[in-house]
């Protein structure tokens, strides 16, 4: 397989938070980067295009995008 990724991500197993409009859904982030994330659900939801990820033991919060999507993991981008 042929990496892509423009930066280097790292292994984690953190709780998180997936933010819109006024719902938060909680999720699991397996790999971080500087660029992106990828997180775990426990069930299949549709999100919206844009949304904030926050991981309130780390004081985390960026804005989201999706990138790809399996059943129940999701590859974001973060956005400025």
């Amino acid at each position: 397989m042929i990496e892509k990724r423009t930066t280097q991500r790292y292994r984690v197993f953190k709780g998180g938070t997936i933010r819109f409009e006024s719902s938060g859904i909680t999720c699991t982030v397996r790999n971080i980067s500087a660029n992106g994330a990828a997180i775990e659900l426990d069930a299949t939801v549709t999100l919206p295009q844009s949304f904030t990820l926050a991981i309130a033991r780390d004081n985390f919060v960026r804005n989201c995008r999706t990138v790809w999507r399996s059943e129940r993991r999701i590859g974001l981008a973060f956005v400025q």
